[in-house]
């Protein structure tokens, strides 16, 4: 089973003594967003999962303690650092920041196990083509040492979006070849691997791949082992991930990004992150009455070990 704990919310920058305790107890609850009442149960022994999947927009509060993960478990990061300041993600640290901070998660985990997420790309009247296209090249210039790709995808404008953004400039498609023709170069001065997310249409004109962004290829070679051959049935339309199982909860990121697709609202996040508990299985909240729990399916991907390198020695 492949462990996503950062799709729904910022995990690592907001709960990080939460998700210590749920490795150090072996387990961990998530109530099913679609159906409240249904509860699942992983359990989290190194046997049980082939891989951990971590985003956020700022790793700082788990590196003093990262080891006591990676020293277990094959992992994967995907850190989003954009071009965006305090008007966009209000809680989010500044560029400079996190680039140290995303430097010195390299030196826990390697190069080969971070990517770098510049997503989503928008337009606005401060954040133009031009100064997306300068801003990406400065980033990688200082990120290439430190990452192995380079993901990004242009916005998906819904209707939420609309209301939270109404300074946002709609992508033509001469914006959009603009930006992917000028952030191949970058990419490519640098030696960075760059590909989209998702449906995002076709550049590979521009040297930029498209492909999922935690497939089973990915994970293994980032982390010395090979894993089946299987079908990637993507997180979402479009999505040619592996499968993974989000054990985080929406309407809780206190990050206040205004493009953010995982709050209903911030206010309702900000009140969502103070009711949390630490010492809760479940991210948000505890087992209530009429709660149905039960086990998840946590099938391996991994193939046999006999023969393979394997980190772990399992």
């Amino acid at each position: 089973m492949i462990l996503n704990t950062g799709a729904r919310t910022d995990t690592v920058q907001y709960y990080t003594p939460w998700l210590l305790r749920r490795f150090e107890e072996g387990f961990v609850y998530t109530r099913n967003p679609l159906f409240p009442h249904k509860v699942t149960k992983y359990e989290l022994s190194p046997d049980k999962i082939d891989c951990v999947l971590f985003c956020s927009k700022n790793y700082a509060p788990i590196l003093p303690h990262l080891r006591r993960i990676t020293d277990r478990y094959r992992t994967y990061f995907h850190y989003t650092i954009t071009a965006y300041g305090s008007d966009v993600e209000p809680n989010v640290p500044p560029i400079g920041e996190s680039i140290r901070t995303l430097a010195e998660l390299e030196k826990i985990v390697g190069r080969e196990r971070i990517a770098w997420r510049y997503d989503p790309v928008l337009l606005t009247k401060e954040y133009t083509v031009e100064r997306h296209l300068e801003t990406f090249a400065y980033m990688a210039e200082r990120l290439a040492p430190h990452v192995s790709r380079c993901i990004f995808s242009f916005v998906e404008v819904y209707k939420k979006l609309e209301t939270n953004m109404p300074e946002l400039i709609l992508l033509t498609q001469e914006d959009r070849t603009r930006l992917a023709a000028g952030l191949g170069v970058a990419a490519q001065k640098y030696g960075i691997w760059l590909q989209t997310c998702g449906t995002n249409g076709d550049y590979s004109r521009y040297g930029i791949h498209s492909s999922g962004c935690a497939t089973l290829e990915i994970l293994g070679k980032a982390n010395g082992c090979a894993f089946k051959d299987v079908r990637h049935k993507g997180l979402r339309a479009g999505c040619h991930c592996i499968e993974s199982r989000d054990i985080g909860a929406y309407d809780t990121c206190p990050n206040g990004c205004k493009y953010c697709y995982a709050n209903k609202s911030h206010a309702r996040a900000l009140e969502n992150y103070r009711r949390h508990d630490p010492a809760s299985p479940l991210l948000l909240g505890h087992l209530e009455e009429g709660d149905e729990l039960i086990c998840g399916n946590q099938s391996s991907f991994l193939k046999p070990a006999s023969g393979q390198m394997s980190l772990f020695g399992d």
